[in-house]
């Protein structure tokens, strides 16, 4: 059983506003079958596949969770921007394709903040960044023992725990102005429908950047789903 399959049209038939009475009787099948079909109680044949996949204007590899976008393409690092122009030193292709992808999906976190014009949003992002940036960076410095702590005027013994704690408050913060809670001093997100995002709108709104970002989510759910299942 395809549990993809399910989510996914699902998730096409809610994000176009469609009834599931309307998208049965548009399909020719029973409502009873397509719920059957979108709880993943029952696995459809090859012609009904090739129907919704008409239906949404989608692939078939798309419904069957074989590629993040839904007109079915796979990406390539030549395909996908370079957001920070850091193409001179050379490194191998996965390294760069990754790197490319975290770039621009970040890219597309912060238009996405810029959109819901909160200040707060924007700021509490920024410093979850750079602090997680932080953290990884010290690990890496402090593999090399010869390499010297005054970089840095916090003491290594306490900087992860310090930085863990901002990070933690930091996201509290994010969920709070995302969901239009103004906490302290802070602004919040007043008008929702600037977080509105569909499949659609990240393709539309967000052209230069929604590749990276399908990709992303599709690549750490594998890990998610891999990692949970040993």
């Amino acid at each position: 059983m395809n549990s993809d399959f399910a989510r996914i049209i699902t998730l096409q038939r809610k994000e176009r506003q469609i009834s599931q009475k309307q998208a049965a009787a548009d399909l020719g099948i029973s409502q009873a079958l397509l719920s059957h079909y979108e709880k993943g109680i029952r696995e459809c044949g090859l012609n009904f596949l090739v129907r919704i996949a008409d239906y949404y204007n989608v692939s078939c590899d798309y419904l069957l969770g074989r590629t993040p976008e839904p007109e079915g393409k796979t990406i390539t690092i030549d395909d996908i921007p370079d957001d920070d122009g850091n193409n001179k030193m050379p490194s191998p292709e996965i390294i760069n394709f990754n790197r490319k992808i975290i770039n621009n999906s970040i890219s597309l976190l912060f238009s996405l903040a810029q959109k819901a014009n909160s200040i707060t949003l924007i700021k509490e992002v920024s410093s979850y960044l750079m602090l997680s940036v932080y953290k990884l960076f010290r690990i890496v410095y402090n593999a090399n023992p010869k390499n010297d702590q005054k970089l840095f005027k916090v003491p290594k013994v306490i900087a992860n725990d310090s930085a863990n704690a901002i990070i933690s408050m930091n996201e509290a913060d994010i969920k709070a102005a995302s969901s239009g809670i103004a906490l302290d001093d802070n602004d919040c997100v007043l008008n929702f429908d600037t977080l509105y995002v569909t499949t659609t709108t990240l393709q539309v709104d967000y052209a230069p950047y929604s590749s990276s970002l399908l990709n992303l989510i599709k690549l750490s759910e594998d890990r998610i789903t891999k990692t949970r299942s040993k």
